[in-house]
């Protein structure tokens, strides 16, 4: 299966933040400091982060307290630009690893530790996206979550 994987540069650090901005600003959004902020919360993460999580993080960086509905919203531009990946199941938030590019992922989700990975197969989403369409569908954005256990803790 890994043939129908595509794969990409991941960047990390500061140059996720510099692509993420530049995807956001080149949908016609601006970047603002706590844009920025969020982001970076987020980014520090190594697993799937709600809301609250991420308020708190932010809350304790700028030194106030920040609502997690100022976060939602944020959170949910994000989504919509592609710079985060909302996983359903968790109700949490990943940040996208290649915010400039466009497709539709598949998570592994780890039932006892929470990690979450993160997939691109385009052959399987396309095959989801083609039953959607036949049963008479229209789909916007599947999301793919497959439960279980990472090899950490099988």
């Amino acid at each position: 299966m890994a043939g129908h994987a595509h794969h990409h540069h991941e960047p990390q650090g500061l140059e996720l933040a510099t692509v993420a901005q530049a995807t956001l600003e080149k949908s016609g959004e601006q970047w603002t400091s706590m844009r920025a902020s969020v982001f970076d919360a987020l980014a520090q993460f190594d697993k799937p982060a709600s809301a609250y999580d991420i308020a708190e993080a932010v809350s304790k960086r700028e030194g106030r307290r920040v609502a997690a509905n100022s976060i939602y919203r944020i959170l949910d531009l994000f989504v919509g630009a592609n710079l985060v990946r909302r996983v359903e199941s968790a109700n949490a938030y990943i940040t996208n690893a290649h915010p400039d590019c466009l497709h539709d992922c598949i998570f592994l989700v780890c039932d006892s530790c929470g990690q979450t990975t993160h997939l691109d197969d385009d052959v399987i989403t396309r095959g989801v996206r083609s039953a959607a369409v036949a049963a008479g569908f229209s789909p916007e954005r599947p999301v793919i979550e497959v439960r279980g256990k990472c090899a950490d803790c099988d």
